[in-house]
């Protein structure tokens, strides 16, 4: 039940995409793990009915949805069921082993992805409408965190995903980090003894020097750590020397991927609804009203072509019950005439008072109204 009340999604392309761009959607399955379909199959053949079709008995809540042009990569964010729809440009990205090849030290395990990243949003307090549409959407992309009641669990917190919004360029920056917990205030050597690591004491006279020694931060470590990234733990941390109650440091090392977002436009629905926002166009009101009105009238026109396909088909559906009636009721009719037959009863069309020339001029009338001649002699 915990694992259904989450937010799901489904990271897929349409279209044809390049390699890169293939291992950019890798990269962000990684990301929205483990809340997400790792090892999703694309073919061709599937439209975007299909991932919807899918989606709803497994839960998915959100598409992210990758699509290439022959000079732009694209990026949509839809939610489910009833949308919106986000359309985003990728101006820049960079995949996960390009980050990790440009660091000497990086920090990356498969334990890191048995949870799902905490969500930091940065400079989307504006007012716009679509500013607030945006950070909305992405926080409704992982499960809620309650800081509050005091139940969030600091070592399932492993990644911190970063997205940054820039009001005077109007560019999303997609920051993925690995987030690790260190004890301050005390000497690399006794660090060591912490993390089992065993010191080189060979140049040290007395154990008191491997603890006196070096106690205020390298200049590389100071770099790092400060006022901005010390902190008292309110619980304890996975680590040694991160007990409860202590100073403790947070130190981020970025994983990748990276990606640079320019919001495009937002729709209603999936892909297919009003266009609530759009940068690069803007409307007038006289303009928004027509466009309103051609919508309006398209809906009125598709209502009626229904209500009429309707009506044809209660129609037909309609006159084959009839048909069908008919037919029962002269299969009855056939049927009791050869009962009556076989009971020996003598021929209904030919009376017993009726005389054979009678009859003879009886079908003679007939033969001339049928087929408008004279009958000839023998044949009356």
């Amino acid at each position: 039940e915990q694992f259904a009340s989450v937010p799901h999604s489904f990271v897929f392309h349409r279209g044809r995409v390049g390699r890169s761009l293939q291992q950019l959607i890798l990269d962000v399955r990684r990301v929205m793990e483990p809340f997400t379909a790792s090892t999703l199959q694309v073919r061709k053949k599937n439209s975007l009915k299909d991932f919807v079709a899918v989606a709803g008995p497994l839960g998915v809540t959100h598409f992210l949805v990758f699509t290439k042009s022959p000079t732009n990569v694209n990026f949509k964010l839809v939610r489910l069921p009833g949308g919106p729809t986000l359309t985003f440009k990728v101006t820049q990205y960079s995949l996960i082993k390009d980050v990790v090849s440009s660091l000497r030290r990086h920090r990356m395990h498969e334990q890191q992805f048995t949870h799902h990243p905490l969500l930091v949003l940065n400079n989307f307090g504006l007012q716009q409408m679509h500013v607030k549409l945006m950070a909305t959407m992405f926080q409704n992309m992982f499960p809620t965190i309650n800081v509050h009641k005091g139940c969030v669990n600091l070592n399932a917190i492993k990644r911190c995903l970063l997205i940054s919004y820039n009001a005077d360029t109007q560019l999303l920056d997609l920051r993925h980090y690995s987030l690790k917990v260190v004890p301050v205030g005390v000497s690399k050597g006794l660090r060591k003894l912490l993390q089992e690591k065993f010191p080189n004491m060979s140049r040290l006279e007395d154990i008191s020097e491997l603890l006196a020694k070096d106690i205020n931060l390298s200049e590389s470590e100071a770099e790092q750590d400060g006022t901005h990234n010390i902190l008292e733990l309110p619980q304890a941390y996975a680590g040694r020397g991160n007990m409860k109650a202590q100073q403790s440091a947070v130190r981020l090392t970025e994983i990748g991927p990276r990606m640079t977002l320019q919001l495009v436009k937002v729709e209603e629905g999936l892909s297919q609804g009003n266009v609530l926002y759009h940068s690069f166009v803007l409307k007038t009101e006289e303009q928004l009203r027509t466009a309103l009105a051609r919508k309006e009238e398209r809906l009125r026109l598709k209502a009626e072509r229904r209500r009429r396909q309707e009506a044809d088909v209660q129609r037909k559906k309609e006159q084959r019950e009839a048909h069908k009636k008919q037919s029962l009721a002269g299969i009855k009719r056939k049927q009791q005439q050869g009962e009556d037959g076989d009971s020996g009863a003598e021929d209904p069309g030919m009376p017993e008072d009726q005389d054979p020339a009678d009859q003879s001029d009886d079908d003679a009338e007939y033969y001339r109204q049928e087929v408008g001649e004279e009958p000839d002699e023998g044949e009356s």
